[in-house]
């Protein structure tokens, strides 16, 4: 059976590369308690428990090979887990639900401006620029991730019913 769609008629994709160990553990348990198909997508080798309903996909080392293989196979009502910015707003255009590892959804009224700021602080970096990276994931994140992670699934096992 394609675990990739369900009778909820969406998947949980994750860009796996940089997820938090605690996040990943989190969707694998989330995915099979409502038994909704996750797919876990690297561009190196991880390893992942034997279980109904996830997924890794292992693709080539080349640069935004995860991130294209999850814009090429996510569908409009997925949900994607990412924290690469660029591949949210790609995400964003084909309807697909984005939720960053922190608890953020990006959406359509809010992804042009982290975009701009994300290409700003790159052209800064670029040019000699010392720039703070993004704060040390903590257990704060971790709460909010679940806190927002539960009410999307809800509410897009609600849209499928209804």
């Amino acid at each position: 059976m394609d675990y990739e769609k369900n009778q909820a008629d969406f998947s949980i994709w994750v860009d796996a590369d940089a997820c938090p160990r605690e996040v990943r553990d989190m969707l694998i348990r989330a995915a099979v308690r409502r038994r909704i198909p996750a797919v876990f997508v690297a561009n190196s080798h991880m390893t992942f428990p034997d279980l109904e309903y996830v997924t890794f996909r292992l693709v080539s080392g080349d640069f935004n090979a995860a991130d294209d293989y999850i814009a090429d196979h996510a569908g409009r009502r997925d949900l994607a887990v990412t924290g690469d910015i660029p591949l949210a707003s790609r995400l964003i255009d084909k309807g697909v639900l984005v939720l960053n590892p922190r608890g953020e959804e990006w959406t359509s009224a809010n992804i042009g401006e982290r975009l701009a700021t994300r290409n700003l602080m790159e052209e800064l970096r670029a040019a000699g620029i010392m720039t703070r990276g993004p704060k040390e994931f903590d257990r704060s994140d971790l709460q909010l991730f679940a806190n927002a992670l539960d009410r999307t699934l809800t509410r897009r096992l609600n849209q499928a019913a209804g």
